[in-house]
């Protein structure tokens, strides 16, 4: 029962008893917002303290999020072997080239005996070959075009001669910008950085103002190709997809990347937002979308969700201060791991796609089970997501060349957030362009097995020489 003390009542006690009332009254009311603030206090430490204890190994964290030093102590035994290569492995040296492929070949033979100095004549077979590998002076090649003008002996009209076709307005070749491009994006050096080794080692005269340009002229050369790959998203039966946080100015951007089993494409967008996607992928995306439980991509429709962002989330779980929560985890990861293990037997041909699907069954029926075990309990919310959305768990024991984590993507994605945090983001619209396009040029010859400095110099030529712009589309 609470007692209500009303102005009526305390009107109706003594003097000093109405006096003792009150002050205690302001005592509580006092208490009471101690108490409170206290409350938001405890609520807030503990909040602090949850984030303090997630980490890459058992959240989505990037790994770059934690310091090396900061990293757990790892559980293996330590081996007693010594550093460096061990007895009985297999040797790797750098082979000889053939002869022909030399550019010179200096012949020794020995002018007497070493035992008894008699003089020595004829030649070796089989001589001892000795090859030393050695840069070439770095000298430019600088070709002068003389564009004479000349008058006319009849009208007296002067006609000046063109330029031959491909040759650039400017006083950079096509092999030079693409080796500064590739500099500043596959090799993320800073424009100055780039201008000082042009000028140092190449022994070119360059400035950080004239590698803008040479990006400026890289990202029209080969934004065609761009274009042509990301036209071809929609339309690919599965794609990984990831994003990451970056700036372009003072704005903050997210850098977006779909992988397809060919090729990649970066895309540098102001939002994080579904509308990102659509713009990409379109209205009426058909193949599978392998990602993280981001809910933006939800609008793809069907899903994979990556089981090694799962099995980290179940990591969080078994760290997990209630043992209600950390049984559960426990119990999850136990089939997370049998699933990766089925998964390398299949991958590695061990299994047949058949055999596969019959290991997976039970393993299927377990997890689920295991998810609406967790209803109710302090990590509700994360079980009745992924039970309301199972089918998101298993697309890739339905359709073949499905994988069931999202590594692809994440691996196209760390070249460019190491290179982000070394530039920290672009200044510019322009900038932002020349990141995606390069980003998706470097990592699409990856996939392909191209060499990247060879296409962006033909995609360059091409670009002068205002003729069709190189491909990257398999096939195309």
């Amino acid at each position: 029962m609470s007692l209500e003390i009303s102005e009526d009542v305390i009107s109706r006690q003594s003097p000093e008893a109405q006096a003792i009332i009150r002050a205690l009254m302001a005592q509580v009311a006092e208490l009471r917002c101690q108490v409170v603030g206290l409350q938001a206090e405890v609520a807030a430490l503990k909040l602090e303290l949850g984030k303090q204890n997630k980490t890459p190994q058992n959240s989505s964290l990037p790994p770059s999020t934690q310091h090396p030093h900061a990293r757990p102590a790892s559980v293996r035994v330590k081996s007693k072997r010594k550093r460096g290569g061990q007895t009985g492995h297999a040797r790797h040296e750098r082979s000889l080239i053939p002869v022909e492929e030399c550019q010179q070949v200096v012949t020794l033979k020995p002018e007497q005996c070493r035992r008894c100095g008699t003089m020595l004549t004829g030649d070796d077979e089989s001589p001892l070959r000795h090859q030393v590998w050695e840069l070439p002076e770095i000298k430019p090649i600088v070709t002068e075009y003389q564009r004479h003008r000349l008058s006319c002996s009849c009208c007296r009209e002067t006609t000046c001669a063109p330029l031959p076709p491909g040759v650039p307005i400017g006083m950079s070749g096509p092999k030079l910008i693409a080796f500064v491009a590739l500099l500043m994006a596959c090799f993320r050096q800073s424009k100055r950085r780039t201008a000082l080794f042009v000028e140092s080692i190449l022994k070119i005269p360059c400035c950080p103002s004239l590698t803008v340009k040479h990006q400026n002229v890289a990202t029209a050369a080969l934004r065609p190709a761009y274009d042509e790959l990301a036209a071809a998203l929609p339309s690919q039966p599965s794609l990984n997809g990831d994003e990451s946080p970056t700036k372009q100015a003072n704005t903050k951007a997210w850098l977006w990347t779909f992988v397809a089993k060919t090729f990649t494409v970066f895309a540098l967008r102001g939002s994080r937002t579904a509308t990102a996607i659509t713009e990409l992928l379109g209205e009426t995306f058909g193949g599978v979308m392998s990602c993280d439980r981001a809910k933006m991509y939800w609008k793809c429709g069907r899903l994979q969700w990556c089981w090694a962002h799962l099995k980290r989330d179940f990591q969080g779980l078994i760290d997990h201060s209630d043992n209600q929560v950390k049984r559960l985890g426990h119990d999850l990861m136990r089939p997370t791991k049998e699933l990766f293990q089925a998964w390398s037997r299949y991958r590695d041909g061990t299994q047949t796609w058949q055999e596969f699907q019959q290991v997976m069954a039970p393993i299927r029926r377990t997890v689920d089970s295991l998810l609406l075990r967790g209803h109710g309990t302090a990590v509700d919310g994360m079980c009745r997501e992924l039970y309301g959305h199972r089918e998101w768990l298993w697309t890739f024991l339905e359709v073949q060349g499905v994988e069931p984590t999202n590594n692809a993507a994440e691996r196209s994605l760390r070249h460019a957030v190491i290179w982000r945090k070394r530039s920290f983001g672009t200044q510019s619209e322009q900038g932002s362009r020349f990141v995606e396009t390069m980003l998706t040029t470097i990592e699409t010859c990856r996939q392909q097995n191209l060499s990247v400095i060879d296409h962006v110099t033909r995609s360059i030529q091409n670009h002068f020489q205002k003729q069709k712009p190189t491909s990257l589309l398999s096939g195309a």
